[in-house]
């Protein structure tokens, strides 16, 4: 999505641009999170510096205070999961995660001033994580966007979405997204070549069935069909992460129940309408430390 995180919300008067999902559970999403951790070696993190490198679900924009060090236009959080990361393990942290980013800002300057993500790796680097691939081709804030627009002409019923687009957003994924995103991660292997790497998924967004139509107003028929897309994306960013031997983390199953429809103080991403962060459809400050927590326990840090 190329345009500031300070805009996100001004996208429609209802939606936020930027969301994901995550990784479709084989049977409950607790037991394949399990079996999926148990059949993967926990890495060994080397101590040295941490360098986080993503969008905006890794900046934590629309989490306050935003973090004094990053240009204002990325909407850095100062308690996102890096700065969460560095704080609990006492590590030295380069965090360039910037709302809005997509891996092209990997390797070119995403605003004057803002340097590409990439250059921020050296040698040094021991941990590096990695959350991108939702702002490809703009995906998922046309996603949204598109989707809302269908629910509003219908008052949220049917799927007016999917009767639209049909496969066109999945074709996206494995034809553009997923190419990039593997190619952003062997970038950063190249410069941090002694570094564990980590990408993480997309927790939940939306409820697996039904949704809430006055909170995040995409028509019932249409909740499934966005799932499964922001499934589809998760399963390439796990493929591109594994295909270059970093460990992915799923942020789905753990989310289970933490969706944007769900009351305040329960979930962890903040719905289109009545957000409590100033970026709406991102996670909030406990989506932020989930994401903190996941990682610690997939890499014992």
């Amino acid at each position: 999505m190329r345009r500031p995180a300070l805009r996100v919300a001004a996208l429609t008067s209802a939606v936020a641009a930027t969301f994901a999902l995550g990784l479709a559970a084989v049977t409950t999403p607790a037991q394949a999170a399990q079996a999926a951790k148990a059949a993967e070696p926990t890495p060994r993190v080397a101590a040295g510096p941490y360098v986080a490198l993503g969008d905006s679900f890794s900046a934590g924009s629309g989490v306050l205070p935003l973090s004094p060090t990053a240009n204002p236009l990325c909407a850095q959080s100062a308690v996102n999961y890096p700065h969460l990361i560095a704080q609990r393990t006492g590590r030295a942290l380069k965090d360039v995660t910037c709302g809005g980013a997509d891996t092209s800002d990997f390797s070119t300057a995403q605003y004057p001033g803002t340097p590409p993500q990439l250059d921020a790796l050296t040698s040094q680097a021991r941990l590096v994580t990695i959350g991108i691939g939702g702002n490809d081709s703009s995906l998922f804030s046309s996603l949204i966007q598109n989707c809302t627009t269908a629910g509003l002409t219908t008052l949220g019923q049917g799927s007016p979405c999917k009767d639209k687009y049909g496969s066109t957003y999945a074709t996206t994924i494995q034809t553009r997204t997923y190419p990039a995103v593997k190619k952003a991660i062997a970038d950063a292997r190249a410069r941090a070549p002694r570094a564990t790497i980590v990408v993480p998924g997309y927790p939940q967004v939306l409820p697996p069935t039904t949704g809430c139509y006055l909170t995040m107003p995409i028509a019932t028929g249409d909740v499934p069909y966005v799932n499964g897309i922001e499934q589809t994306l998760n399963a390439a960013v796990k493929r591109a992460a594994l295909e270059n031997g970093a460990t992915f983390v799923d942020m789905w199953a753990p989310s289970a129940g933490r969706d944007a429809c769900q009351l305040p103080w329960v979930r962890w991403v903040e719905p289109a309408v009545g957000s409590l962060n100033f970026v709406p459809i991102h996670p909030n400050a406990a989506g932020e430390r989930a994401y903190a927590d996941q990682i610690m326990a997939r890499v014992s840090l």
